[in-house]
Order: structure tokens, then C-alpha cells, then sequence
């Protein structure tokens, strides 16, 4: 869906009323919700300075002088040097007072200031310039690829007042672009200036959606990036495999600092495996960690079988082990007391000794009959003679 923000009716362009969260979902780069806008401030005049969003998220700071009454989404024609260019008013109150704090910007006379609300005349001039950006973001590109240019074009954006296109680009190493930018202010009539941006800010100026089904921070919401490195990704047990550890920009992903400081409190009670634990089975090595579960799986070399162990007896046995003691294995310490072999088949034997007494009764009646054999007389009938 389209933003609704820049668009006029009855010549008139009020904005989308919505305290700069896009009503529509179209212009949601770097959106800002001014949650001070319905609220009456104690002072007597509010904070002069605007924040105003340019193409791609881009924002600066504006005085507004001519104290207009200006609403979030709201066009603006600003003073640029050496001309004027359009934006949309982002944030404005006592909010812009803490922009200015936190990115380091001096309230002084260096703020550029508003010079008016955009009428539709400013707006059909600024869409002629855009209109211009495609066309001329390819035919950079060619020219880049005839010159054989270690660069990287990535977008143009043309001055409201159509006399200054600033071309964005990424590079690896320095580039020499005086001979490109006679050639672009030749080809172009404008004049031309080369910003050189990091691959962060690339991915961040043409968006994209990220592993988890969303738009990318960096064009959204996130504009200062922190340094990401590789132990923090090891701090998380992640696989350090740089297809899924790197974003879309080629560099380690922004969201790998996000959560760090959690797992960094919770590893606090976690104790460092720096060798197999030791155990009258055999040396047991790490090889996972739940770490907000607290527990570590071990592993015995000649078996395929992990042991989970709390991190308590996992300190229990470090604890036996600084001590030149060592448990029976990861689950007790002592070995039990097995019984004697006699005991254990007392039962078999109680058996045997019984069936070998019945055996020997029956040897002992066997003999009847031959008594009988030896006095002549038949086996079974005494009285009767041989």
C-alpha cells in the first residue's frame, strides 16, 4: 500500500494525523511515534527545531522559524546549500531535544531552517526529480562498468529543486572518481556529489527482508551500528557458520548484540570447562550447554551417550578434582558396596542342595528289589518263589 502522507487533496496536504506512525504501513523507514504530541507541555513555546525524513530514512534537523503549524507527515520545503529541497516532518517537541543530545548536534545558528509547508507546485516539481533517479542510477552503472570503477552503485537521489543528485555508493578500497563525477555532471546537467557509505548503510537504504520473516533493522528503526563480533555469537552457543551469522549487507548481523547482555548474565554462574572432567570411569569432555537451563551434557570418548549435569555438580566434581579425588562417574561419587556372590545366589544354591537330596532318597529305594533278587524270590511278590 502506497503512503498517503504526501498525498494532496483540494490542493491542500495535511499529512496522515498519525504522530508519525505511517497509518498506512507504506513509509514505515525509519519511523518515529511521537508519544508527547496529545500532551500539554508546562512551557510556554515549544521547541523550535524539527526532525525531517528524507528519502530512505535519511534525517536532519530543521529550525522552524516561521513557527508554522506543522504535523507528523506533513511535506516541507527546507533550506539545503545552495538550493531547497522537500521532506516530511518526523518528529517535533521536546523529543527533538533529546535527538539533538543523543547524536551530538549543536543548537545554534548551523540548523538550517523551514521556509514553508509544500504547496502542489513543490510536490509535481519533487516527483519530476524522482522521476529521474532510476533512469539515471542505470546509467551511473554503465558508465562505472566503462570505466572500470572498484565501486559499487547502490542509489541516486535527485534535490527537490532538480539541480543537485547525490549518488550513493560502496567501495572496498579508495576509489579515484574525479574524471566520473565531470562525466555525471556533463551527462546530467546538475551537479553531482559522490557519498561514499558503508555496506551497513547500503542494505539499510534498499531494505529487505531479513531470516526472520521481517524488514531489516538497519531500514526501519536501527541507525547506529555497533560493532558485532564473532565471541558474541560463541557467548550464545550459535554455530559459527558465517552463511547464517552474516546478513544481508555481508557483515555479521546486527541481532547478535541484542541478547548478549542476557546470556552474558545468566553464563555469569555457569563455571569455564577448560579440560575433561575426571572420573574412575574415565575423562568426561563438554559438549553442550543449556545455559538458561543450567545444565551441561558430558560425554565419555569411547561412548556415543551424553550425560546432562547440573551446574552444581558439575562444580562439585571440579571441586573433587582440584582435591586429586575423583568420583565414580558424573552421577555419584562413591562406588557401592556390591554383595558377595554367595549371598547373591543363595537362593540357586538352596535349590541345588534340595534336588540333590531328593536324588539320593530315590537312589536308596532302587535297592528294594534287589535284596529281593538276592533271597530267589520274584521283584514285587515275595511270597512267590523263583
Amino acid at each position: 500500500m502506497g503512503c498517503s502522507c504526501g498525498t494532496s487533496k483540494n490542493g491542500k496536504t495535511a499529512g496522515c494525523q498519525n504522530n508519525g506512525a505511517c497509518e498506512t504501513g507504506g513509509c514505515n523507514k525509519m519511523n518515529v511515534f511521537d508519544w508527547l504530541s496529545n500532551m500539554d507541555m508546562p512551557v510556554q513555546e515549544r521547541f523550535d527545531v524539527v526532525e525531517v525524513r528524507f528519502k530512505n530514512g535519511r534525517k536532519d534537523f530543521y529550525r522552524n522559524t516561521e513557527k508554522l503549524e506543522l504535523h507528523a507527515g506533513d511535506p516541507v520545503v527546507v533550506e539545503v546549500q545552495n538550493g531547497h529541497h522537500l521532506g516530511h516532518v518526523s518528529l517535533q517537541g521536546e523529543l527533538v531535544r533529546l535527538q539533538l543530545k543523543k547524536k551530538n548536534v549543536a543548537n545554534d545558528g548551523e540548523i538550517r531552517k523551514i521556509y514553508r509547508i509544500a504547496n502542489p507546485r513543490d510536490l509535481e516539481k519533487s516527483e519530476e526529480a524522482q522521476k529521474r533517479e532510476l533512469p539515471s542510477l542505470h546509467r551511473c552503472r554503465e558508465i562505472i562498468r566503462q570505466m572500470r570503477l572498484n565501486m559499487k552503485l547502490s542509489d541516486v537521489e535527485y534535490q527537490a529543486d532538480n539541480t543537485k543528485a547525490s549518488f550513493y555508493y560502496s567501495a572496498d578500497e579508495r576509489v579515484d572518481f574525479r574524471e566520473l563525477i565531470k562525466v555525471l555532471a556533463g551527462e546530467f546537467r546538475v551537479r553531482v556529489e559522490m557519498r561514499q557509505i558503508s555496506l551497513r548503510q547500503e542494505a539499510g537504504r534498499l531494505g529487505g527482508i531479513g531470516v526472520c520473516g521481517r524488514e531489516l533493522c538497519c531500514s526501519t528503526w536501527l541507525s547506529d551500528f555497533k560493532n558485532v563480533a564473532t565471541s558474541a555469537a560463541r557467548y550464545q552457543n550459535l554455530s559459527l557458520n558465517p552463511s547464517k551469522l552474516s546478513g544481508q549487507c555481508g557483515r555479521l548481523k546486527c541481532c547478535l548484540n541484542y541478547e548478549l547482555e542476557t546470556y552474558m548474565q545468566a553464563l555469569k554462574d555457569i563455571p569455564e570447562i577448560n579440560r575433561p572432567l575426571q572420573t574412575e570411569k574415565g575423562d568426561a569432555s563438554l559438549q553442550k550447554t543449556d545455559i538458561f537451563r543450567r545444565i551441561m551434557w558430558f560425554g565419555f570418548k569411547e561412548e556415543n551417550t551424553w550425560y546432562p549435569l547440573s551446574v552444581e555438580r558439575v562444580k562439585e566434581i571440579l571441586r573433587w578434582n582440584e582435591e586429586g579425588r575423583k568420583p565414580a562417574n558424573l552421577e555419584v561419587n562413591e562406588v557401592a558396596e556390591r554383595e558377595p556372590v554367595s549371598v547373591l545366589n543363595s537362593d540357586l544354591m538352596r535349590l541345588d542342595k534340595k534336588f540333590s537330596n531328593k536324588g539320593g532318597k530315590n537312589k536308596r529305594r532302587s535297592r528294594g528289589p534287589r535284596r529281593d533278587r538276592d533271597r530267589g524270590r520274584r521283584p514285587g511278590n515275595p511270597q512267590q518263589p523263583r
